[in-house]
């Protein structure tokens, strides 16, 4: 039994049907979100506001007679930084900047709840300063850098002034016991803290130049096939710079950056060749390196045999140490906290607003708000991953993953040392610690994460990424 002709109408739908199937998929963009983001950037504001004013009632009765001028000068940050977003980044992240303001705003009201016990020594009106400047630089960023691939072009750039950056508080005076500070007529800076950036920026373009040789070529290590060992000439310079940045900060014993410049350099090297193996080289020579370090130095010594004894002072009948301080500062808060302004996290001594401003949380918001802190910090980092994986050149890839990565090993190192899990690095909170340097700093990274989401959401081109 045959078949007759199509008629032609039934023609015109086979034809309809194959044009359809045939013709690729309309890449559909994803919504702005700048809707959202500016009503996320309200409630961070606001939360921002109470917390300041809940200070001031707990601790005299009434509103801070400065709550109105605070809540007016974030508000005017984050509207500043809103319509920079909105103006050259509209497909970016919505969640980026309202958790940036958020973190920002709760660390000004951490500052200002410890000024209240060291009124000689107030760090508040300074740390907004330099939340503005950041804020501002912010801005520029978005403004201006219209590609994020331009970046790669000044590779090397970057790390001269990386390793410059670095080698420049050598030739000023050591504070508590480390030459990471340059202070000029009351000024000070931590170099430290934009070199990160700068590394991050020429590990990710060395890593996109090269991420098939050190992938696909060099020699297989005896007995461990699966494990390839690059050539030197591909692994030979980036390594060396990456010895030359650590060696310095050895120098300087500035442990805490030196533990963040290897776990960035371990994580980029391992997502730009996918070999597992990298990330059991890099613990194997983090662990000898600790040890090494830990008998050898003195300065580190001692705060390792801190971290394994923390009450030794206690028992010795000198009182406690910083980290016994902390360590009850955190017991005492229990689930809920004892209320912000009524703890005694002032204790612990000199770095009570930078290191260990994370005990102060943890006391006076509890396990409760301690964790909601980690939630925005694992948010900001999966969010710069997202954009990761959505972006389709590879040094986008390297240095949304290097920027994310640099956040969340800041925070595991330094949360990992006021808690106990392990010995204390000394490093600065992102967002929350006082520091001109380091707000500054994650003020550019945030914008960075801005403009490499925003590339990664708006420019789908002929195939479709994630979101």
């Amino acid at each position: 039994m045959g078949f007759g002709p199509l008629h032609r109408h039934d023609r015109d739908a086979a034809a309809l049907v194959l044009t359809q199937t045939d013709a690729p998929a309309r890449a559909v963009r994803p919504p702005r979100g700048r809707g959202v983001e500016l009503a996320l950037l309200a409630i961070a504001v606001l939360l921002s506001v109470y917390g300041y004013c809940d200070v001031g009632l707990a601790r005299h009765g009434t509103v801070p007679p400065g709550a109105a001028g605070y809540g007016a000068g974030l508000g005017a940050l984050a509207l500043l930084a809103h319509c920079a977003v909105r103006l050259r980044a509209p497909y970016a992240d919505p969640l980026l900047l309202p958790i940036g303001v958020l973190l920002n705003g709760l660390g000004l009201v951490l500052i200002y709840r410890l000024d209240l016990e060291t009124p000689h020594d107030l760090a508040a009106p300074t740390q907004l300063v330099w939340s503005t400047v950041g804020v501002t630089l912010f801005t520029v960023i978005v403004l201006l850098l219209r590609d994020h691939r331009v970046l790669q072009r000044y590779a090397y750039v970057c790390v001269v002034a990386a390793l410059a950056l670095l080698l420049l508080p050598i030739l000023f005076p050591a504070v508590n016991g480390a030459r990471i500070w340059i202070r000029i007529a009351g000024f000070s800076i931590q170099p430290g803290e934009f070199a990160k950036v700068l590394l991050a920026v020429f590990f990710a373009a060395y890593l996109a130049a090269n991420r098939n040789a050190l992938a696909y070529t060099g020699r297989h290590i005896w007995r461990f096939r699966r494990f390839q060992l690059p050539t030197g000439r591909v692994l030979g310079p980036i390594l060396a710079i990456w010895l030359l940045s650590v060696g310095v900060l050895v120098l300087e014993r500035d442990l805490g950056t030196s533990l963040l410049f290897f776990g960035l350099f371990v994580v980029l090297l391992y997502v730009a060749t996918g070999r597992t193996g990298w990330i059991a080289v890099g613990l194997l020579l983090a662990a000898v390196g600790a040890v090494a370090v830990g008998w050898l130095e003195p300065h580190v010594h001692g705060r390792v045999q801190d971290w394994l004894h923390p009450f030794a002072s206690i028992e010795a009948g000198q009182g406690p140490n910083q980290i016994a301080q902390s360590l009850f500062a955190f017991a005492a808060g229990g689930l809920l906290g004892t209320g912000l302004g009524l703890g005694h996290a002032i204790l612990i001594g000199f770095a009570t607003k930078s290191d260990f401003i994370l005990a102060t949380a943890g006391e006076e918001l509890g396990l409760a708000g301690l964790t909601a802190i980690f939630l925005l910090y694992g948010l900001l980092v999966d969010r710069g991953y997202r954009a990761a994986l959505a972006l389709r050149d590879p040094f986008g890839r390297l240095l949304a993953v290097g920027l994310a990565s640099i956040v969340a090993l800041q925070v595991f190192v330094i949360a990992g040392g006021v808690t106990g899990l392990i010995p204390l690095t000394g490093m600065a909170m992102p967002f929350l610690a006082q520091g001109g340097s380091s707000v500054v700093t994650n003020w550019a990274i945030v914008a960075l994460l801005i403009r490499l989401s925003d590339a990664a959401r708006g420019r789908y081109g002929e195939e479709a990424v994630p979101s």
